[in-house]
């Protein structure tokens, strides 16, 4: 089967809500036989929990604040005790500066030194750490061990009142590289949504003076007119962390309606 993820156990971070939670359940549905769902969250972690054992998979709840080391280094381990071992890693979890602050001048010469912390705390320094602890796991894998991050289009180009979101992707791209390469052949790759309709989403179109504007203005540079859906970022993701990807490494993939193939908008 395409993506099938047959046997493999996996730990997805931001697995509570939208994307993270998307790629979880979908791996269960491909058959991974067990998935640790990571999130801040409890509720939100214990309810992807039972979705990915109703898709038929075992599932572990684990509370986790990406911005404190010991979190991340117990998550890590509980996942591999748990499931005696680790064979897929999903790097999801993601913020942005309206997570922080509601003020809506967040330009790079007005962003409090605070919020470019926070981002910079989850989006990167707790992807490089959570594969830090993960790497012993993986490299111990005989299951075609592999990593998945999620970057963004914004790693790729810039946007206005997000310099930290956009820095933080563009470095997650770049860690993609530098991981396939320090950990090879354990697999490293990386996937770059656009809008998608997830709650981070829906939080920044909440954030902004006119929301329908604002949605119009980010989804209207896109040839496939509409928001994309988790679902969809879940089978690329999926695909990437399966054996049926086991000759890609080190590679990003954009997944964003078209957005980035021109310089137009369809208005």
């Amino acid at each position: 089967m395409l993506g099938s993820l047959d046997g493999k156990t996996a730990l997805v971070t931001g697995a509570g809500q939208g994307i993270g939670r998307a790629i979880a359940v979908e791996m269960a549905r491909q058959g991974a036989s067990a998935v640790a769902v990571a999130d801040l969250n409890k509720e939100t972690a214990a309810e992807t929990a039972e979705l990915v054992r109703a898709a038929g998979a075992q599932a572990e709840p684990i509370v986790c604040d990406l911005r404190v080391r010991d979190n991340i280094a117990e998550m890590v381990a509980r996942t591999a005790e748990r499931f005696d071992g680790l064979d897929v890693l999903v790097n999801n979890a993601g913020v942005i500066e309206t997570t922080f602050t509601a003020a809506p001048d967040r330009g790079v010469d007005s962003l409090p030194e605070e919020v470019w912390d926070a981002v910079y705390e989850v989006n990167l320094k707790a992807v490089w750490l959570t594969t830090k602890y993960a790497a012993p796991h993986l490299r111990r894998s005989s299951r075609g061990p592999a990593i998945v991050n999620t970057a963004s289009v914004s790693g790729l180009t810039g946007f206005p009142n997000a310099p930290a979101y956009g820095v933080t992707k563009a470095d997650v791209i770049h860690l993609t590289k530098v991981t396939a390469v320090d950990l090879a052949p354990v697999r490293c790759n990386c996937f770059c949504p656009g809008v998608i309709d997830t709650p981070l989403a829906q939080d920044y179109f909440a954030a902004a003076a006119d929301r329908a504007a604002m949605e119009h203005e980010l989804t209207s540079p896109q040839l496939v007119e509409r928001l994309g859906r988790p679902e969809e970022v879940a089978g690329l993701a999926c695909f990437l962390a399966s054996d049926d990807a086991a000759f890609i490494t080190g590679s990003s993939y954009v997944i964003d309606g078209g957005a980035l193939a021109w310089l137009g908008t369809r208005d």
